[in-house]
């Protein structure tokens, strides 16, 4: 179906982009800054359409990246690089942390507040998610001086009811986003000034602040939403047009991952018995965990004295 948000050149993008991370995947610290350096140099040359096109259909893992695979940490790593580009666009310097396993992935300075951010993303397959995906607790242990903390996840996996993220959030003063509203920022950005975008990046950081815990995901995303629609009258339309974006990134990202997981069933269809054999035991990784059972042995603790 058409869609009068999302361009084919939007959707070509994304391919490209699934592609060139399982090609590229292997040395993960090389692969990283490799992606980061090529993502860089393309919204440098294609402008804020590409930064939009990105954030508009990033959210979810491809179904066809392996668990805990090199291309799904790539994949990662490609939408940290795209949240400190996109804080970039806004006017704040920012950078992508790589090295520390016990921090937050990217860092954040504008002219009069600073924060820590993390990006994520799920496999739209992946049914429960638990408070423990969204790093609430751990991203308020990261600040380390800062004021501020920001998560940004497809809008389409955050809880729309109740759930405890929302009121470790605001215990917490950790900002919860989506891709979407990240969107309209940008947009904002680019219409009127990033001096304004960065202002209203600091209320909507500040929002919660207000706020009584609650795991009422209401009260959370009036408080968000009404902060952005209340800045400026430009926002409104600029709304709409992101409201219509979400439902198609949906749409793409549905037809994406039913693609893939049609390909693979077609594939294991035409597999003959033994090809199908083979398959499953590597799926099931029963020569590693033979390896593993095989190498245990006596510790030697009960012959310590």
């Amino acid at each position: 179906m058409p869609f009068e948000v999302l361009t084919p050149e939007a959707i070509q993008r994304r391919q490209y982009w699934v592609q060139e991370i399982a090609k590229i995947s292997g040395k993960f610290g090389d692969d990283s800054a490799k992606v980061e350096r090529e993502l860089v140099a393309e919204l440098r040359h294609d402008g804020v359409s590409a930064l939009l096109d990105h954030l508009h259909l990033c959210g979810s893992i491809p179904e066809h990246y392996g668990h805990d695979s090199s291309e799904e940490k790539l994949y990662s790593k490609y939408t940290d690089a795209l949240l400190a580009s996109t804080f970039s666009y806004l006017g704040l310097t920012s950078l992508v942390l790589t090295e520390r396993a016990d921090s937050a992935d990217v860092e954040a300075v504008a002219e009069n507040y600073s924060l820590v951010a993390d990006a994520k993303v799920f496999r739209l397959s992946r049914t429960a998610k638990n408070q423990k995906d969204f790093k609430i607790e751990a991203l308020h242990g990261w600040k380390r001086g800062k004021l501020h903390a920001m998560v940004v996840c497809p809008i389409y996996q955050l809880p729309a009811r109740t759930s405890q993220i929302y009121q470790q959030a605001i215990a917490r003063n950790v900002c919860i986003f989506s891709y979407a509203h990240l969107a309209v920022l940008v947009e904002f950005s680019n219409l009127v000034s990033k001096k304004e975008a960065t202002q209203l990046l600091l209320r909507i950081l500040k929002c919660a602040e207000h706020l009584n815990p609650t795991k009422d995901s209401v009260a959370y995303w009036s408080c968000i939403n009404q902060a952005m629609l209340n800045s400026n009258s430009a926002i409104r339309p600029i709304w709409q047009r992101e409201k219509l974006a979400t439902i198609e990134s949906i749409i793409a990202a549905k037809e994406e991952a039913l693609t893939i997981l049609a390909q693979e069933r077609e594939r294991i269809m035409r597999m003959s018995k033994q090809e199908a054999i083979k398959t499953l035991v590597n799926d099931r990784n029963l020569h590693g965990r033979e390896k593993v059972i095989r190498a245990l042995g006596d510790n030697g603790i009960m012959s310590i004295a």
